[in-house]
């Protein structure tokens, strides 16, 4: 009995047993799983939240810091080099500024040329290639051609108020009047002469209107004629009273016989008497010293010098006429300007047509001389047109070097 009541509390006991085993296993498989879950959360909430991630640190590249020891030797790897900082320009002073525009800009020089058909017609539409020129002999580079419409006009207009032109002055006045309203535009400018006993500024610089009004107050008078003192007192005006830059001009309306000037007075002495009493060869020769004298002012100025005699054929008829003309032709000649001769003084006015479309028409070749050649002197220059021999072409000779 007891032995049959053991057997069966073993058999329960047993049983038992199994089912905690049983019980253990199924709480060992739950936990794992559970472990397992919660991984897989973590995981995904990290990857998720790639910022809260401390980040993996890298190692860096450059080459250590070397010991004293090894100084002398060259790092294993080469550093990255550091730019250095551009430094702040010191501003120059003002003497320095001054000498800086004269050293880039003293050496520019700009020669206005007129090219002219055999018929005396502007011949426009020529290029850099067409032109050659030359400084002291050496061909120079031409760097461009200047727009004349870009470059205003500087005029001096002087008139001969003399007993010699009383006939024809009236209508001298007003042709010239009628040019200086032609040519001109608002930028330019023109100064009005006139050439008596004693040159005389009749209208300082100022628009066509203002000096065409000043022109037509000039009034003859039976006087001598001071020609070479006012073409000197026009350049100097030029050359003080406008812009380096711009075209200077100088145009005369006269017969160019000069016989009261202070530099013919104290040669040849200042009544008719004592300028009788010279000789003709020692006549010439004061004269063309003179007159070498007068076109060094005019090329100082750098200026064109244009003269219209309106005295016609008749100026051949003496030796005195002929050479006053001959020397406005010399002077037109050496700066780049030209002379006219109207046969009929009906022709005054298209001989100023003419003037006005050649400055309008000319050309500024600009180069930039290599000559170091001291302040002062005189540097010839010549130019001309290749492959065209009929065009006639007018510059002027030179120019004197101006360096500060």
């Amino acid at each position: 009995m007891r032995g049959r009541q053991f057997s069966g509390q073993g058999k329960e006991w047993s049983v038992l047993f199994i089912l905690g085993a049983l019980a253990f296993l199924l709480f060992m498989v739950s936990a794992g799983a559970q472990t397992s879950r919660r991984r897989t959360v973590t995981n995904t909430n990290t990857r998720s939240k790639p910022a809260q991630q401390k980040p993996t640190p890298t190692r860096r590249t450059t080459a250590p810091v070397p010991t004293l020891d090894q100084l002398g030797d060259p790092p294993p790897a080469r550093p990255t080099p550091t730019p250095k900082p551009t430094p702040t320009p010191i501003p120059p002073a003002d003497d320095e500024k001054n000498y800086e525009v004269v050293r880039v800009t003293s050496n520019l020089v700009v020669v206005p040329v007129s090219v002219t058909d055999e018929k005396g017609q502007p011949v426009t539409g020529l290029q850099v290639s067409d032109f050659r020129l030359e400084e002291e002999g050496k061909p120079q580079e031409i760097a461009q051609i200047g727009d004349p419409e870009q470059v205003p006009l500087e005029i001096a207009l002087l008139l001969d108020v003399s007993g010699s032109v009383d006939a024809r002055f009236g209508f001298e006045k007003e042709a010239a009047a009628r040019f200086l309203k032609q040519v001109l535009k608002p930028s330019d400018r023109a100064a009005v002469f006139s050439i008596g006993t004693e040159p005389k500024l009749v209208q300082p610089s100022a628009n066509a209107e203002q000096a065409a009004g000043g022109l037509m107050t000039i009034e003859p008078a039976k006087a001598a004629t001071a020609f070479y003192d006012a073409v000197v007192m026009a350049a100097k005006y030029l050359a003080q009273n406008t812009p380096p830059q711009h075209r200077r001009v100088i145009v005369v309306i006269t017969d160019g016989e000069d016989n009261y000037s202070d530099r013919i007075k104290a040669a040849i002495g200042a009544t008719r008497a004592e300028q009788e009493s010279v000789k003709p060869e020692d006549k010439l020769r004061i004269y063309n010293r003179v007159l070498a004298e007068v076109q060094r002012e005019v090329q100082r100025a750098d200026a064109a010098f244009y003269s219209i005699n309106p005295s016609g054929e008749s100026l051949r008829l003496n030796i005195i006429s002929t050479r006053a003309e001959t020397g406005m032709e010399q002077l037109s000649q050496t700066t780049g300007g030209t002379s006219f001769v109207p046969e009929r003084l009906e022709d005054l006015q298209k001989v100023f047509r003419q003037i006005a479309s050649e400055l309008r028409s000319q050309y500024l070749l600009q180069y930039y001389s290599q000559n170091e050649s001291a302040n002062g002197t005189f540097l010839h220059i010549k130019v001309g047109v290749n492959a065209r021999p009929a065009l006639r072409v007018r510059a002027r000779q030179g120019y004197y070097a101006k360096r500060k």
